[in-house]
């Protein structure tokens, strides 16, 4: 099969030269990588010095759009898989586009995504939540997991992800304009459609933030906003109970490595987690004031014209 990479970036430097270093080393063969660059006075052109293969197309802060940026790229490629990455991920060995094609050998597969470990600088908690949310065993994801595993049966991320592009053209592509998650809402397309997503844990890339409270509170908003705007995806599907089940685990975790001192930052965490999501999940009612401190993505709302002034 082949495939394409696709690379959105913003102020690129070490990790995605790391990246670009990797994708030389790959032992599959990558016929191109399509860089979706964010103003281009912050590329730098030795970033990708050497490597024939690579395609750079700059952009500005108000024509990037989480869904739309990717979809563009996605329109520039005919191979028959293309794969997204984030600048900040870099393979974890040479191996990660092989594993990755190796989840399209069934037909029915139509979008898979990678193991993401933790970096080095990643902090105790975090390093667990990566553990928890990627775990070391793959696992094949249909409609008919939607009772079981709830909304994390349409769970995909872009940070390292496949998608065959046959059936990705077939629906639609990724959603033109949308805070974050552009990810999950074609997986979630693609499961309700009848196909299946796979987890492909032999694929490794290691990514992962040190977010603060604020931060977290401003992640989990988007992340809440993006899931208000698609009920068709979303409605009916709790989240609630994926970010307690986290919750209990992590703290369970902490104890038995003697480190219960711990629980009270991941309780603060957790609840400006879960005050993020309540908040997103109603954004309509909140004015404008509200939402630009809120999102950790404020110019989706300087150009979007969807959501009245206040």
């Amino acid at each position: 099969m082949t495939v394409t990479v696709i690379i959105p970036t913003y102020k690129p430097g070490e990790k995605f030269g790391r990246l670009m270093t990797k994708l030389k080393e790959q032992t599959y063969p990558i016929e191109k990588i399509i860089v979706m660059n964010t103003e281009k006075n912050f590329w730098k052109e030795e970033l990708v010095k050497g490597m024939d293969n690579v395609e750079v197309h700059h952009i500005s802060r108000g024509e990037f759009d989480h869904g739309r940026t990717r979809k563009e790229a996605a329109a520039m490629t005919d191979t028959d898989l293309f794969l997204c990455f984030t600048h900040d991920a870099v393979p974890a060995d040479n191996r990660v586009v092989e594993m990755l094609v190796k989840a399209f050998e069934s037909p029915k597969t139509a979008a898979a995504y990678a193991r993401q470990l933790p970096d080095q600088d990643c902090r105790f908690i975090e390093r667990y939540t990566r553990s928890f949310n990627y775990p070391e065993k793959s696992c094949i994801k249909t409609s008919k997991d939607i009772e079981r595993m709830g909304i994390k049966t349409f769970f995909c991320s872009n940070v390292c992800a496949a998608y065959r592009k046959s059936v990705y053209d077939r629906l639609g592509g990724f959603i033109s304009r949308t805070i974050f998650n552009e990810d999950m809402i074609m997986a979630g397309n693609m499961i309700k459609a009848g196909y299946s997503v796979v987890y492909q844990a032999e694929a490794k890339v290691i990514h992962s933030h040190n977010y603060s409270c604020i931060q977290q509170f401003k992640r989990n908003f988007d992340l809440a906003v993006s899931q208000a705007d698609h009920p068709e995806i979303f409605g009916g599907i709790p989240s609630e109970s994926e970010g307690i089940r986290l919750v209990k685990s992590t703290a369970g975790y902490l104890i038995k490595k003697r480190k219960p001192w711990l629980i009270p930052s991941l309780l603060m965490s957790s609840g400006f987690k879960f005050l993020g999501y309540r908040a997103g999940k109603s954004y309509k009612k909140l004015p404008r004031f509200f939402i630009k401190r809120f999102t950790m993505n404020p110019s989706y709302w300087e150009f979007n014209s969807g959501h009245k002034k206040k």
